[in-house]
């Protein structure tokens, strides 16, 4: 009826007066983006396809072009105004303000945020990742150094240079720490990183950056240090903070986290423990010369995948991924590191005659 010629597009006044009458309840999120749809379009017309997007939640950039065209017209106030909230709104009130640079998507994903699903890709991932070292630690009876003990190398889990064939091992030495201090740095930073990261970008966006950061992991210790065993999660949880972290540094006037200089000191003070913990488990003397010599290129591997992948992922908030070219990329870039490191792992040892420790 408002489109009687069929060309997709209605005018201004016309769409302003229909957003104002409608009897159709919206999220007063949504109801703004309309508005300022409507008031911010130069060319007097609005089209269909951007408000069947924006009206059915599409990842794509329709609502930011909306915001850009017209964000004047918008008269809501910031949500740090937003009063008499109960707790889990202010949870996710917090967590916008912790991951998103931008008032207008702190207020789009505040108001459009929904407990189904909850993130628990992340929580599933740390509570697994304790059994197992509860489990492994009863059983040895060690709580520390647990590599060093004869029977904790022969799990199924662990990555050993001598099992490379078992391809599973490049994912599932995730689950297995070297003691306390590790699953300790390890779980803090997925819960207190991960979990907002989650609860913002989904599942399926967070849980790839954190399993391409952990294979990416593995593979590069394989090329580098073609004698060291691996274990724990920390090229995810270093995909994940690295790419958080750049995230808040690049927009660093728009984010408004609390005490987000103290917050980014104490995560790299975490990450850095970790990082000497590592560099000390492979050089230091002390240790016995027999034992195996845990890598810490796993972690620098994360940072990498973080910084390049995830940094991509984490500013393409509510926009659909395969529409950029940056994104495409980079993930070229993975895919062919995955593709020389397969080959790496089925020559190089052979070619190079690598002198690599007897598998357990």
């Amino acid at each position: 009826q408002l489109d009687p010629e069929n060309t997709g597009f209605i005018g201004v006044e016309t769409f302003a007066s229909l957003v104002h009458s409608h009897e159709l309840p919206l999220d007063p999120a949504k109801l703004d983006m309309l508005v300022a749809l409507a008031q911010g379009n130069d060319e007097g017309q609005v089209c269909y396809q951007e408000l069947v997007d924006l009206i059915s939640s599409k990842r794509s950039s329709s609502f930011k072009r909306a915001i850009a065209n017209g964000q004047r017209a918008l008269p809501r106030d910031g949500l740090l105004d937003e009063t008499g909230l109960g707790f889990y709104k202010r949870f996710v009130r917090y967590v916008a303000y912790e991951i998103l640079p931008c008032e207008m998507d702190r207020r789009w994903y505040f108001y459009q945020h929904r407990m189904c699903p909850p993130p628990v890709f992340m929580a599933a991932v740390t509570l697994t990742q304790i059994i197992v070292f509860l489990c492994y630690g009863a059983r040895l009876n060690k709580w520390v150094l647990q590599t060093y003990h004869p029977e904790y190398m022969k799990s199924p889990l662990v990555y050993h240079p001598g099992h490379r064939a078992r391809a599973w091992r490049f994912l599932t030495y995730m689950f297995m720490h070297v003691g306390l201090e590790q699953l300790g740095f390890n779980a803090l930073l997925q819960l207190m990183i991960g979990v907002p990261l989650e609860m913002v970008h989904g599942i399926l966006r967070i849980s790839f950056l954190y399993l391409a950061g952990v294979l990416a992991g593995s593979l590069t210790v394989s090329i580098t240090d073609m004698r060291a065993p691996l274990v724990g999660g920390s090229g995810g949880v270093y995909a994940l903070c690295s790419a958080h972290l750049a995230n808040v540094v690049m927009n660093w006037a728009g984010m408004r986290c609390p005490y987000k200089l103290l917050r980014m000191v104490l995560a790299l003070v975490c990450m850095s423990s970790e990082v000497g913990r590592a560099v000390w488990l492979r050089f230091s003397p002390p240790l016995p010369a027999s034992g195996p010599q845990p890598s810490f290129m796993a972690h620098l591997a994360g940072a990498i995948v973080g910084i390049s992948m995830g940094l991509t992922i984490l500013r393409s908030y509510e926009e659909s991924l395969q529409d950029q070219c940056g994104w495409w990329v980079v993930l070229l870039s993975y895919g062919t590191f995955l593709l020389f490191a397969v080959f790496w792992n089925i020559f190089a040892y052979d070619l190079l005659g690598a002198q690599i420790p007897p598998p357990p």
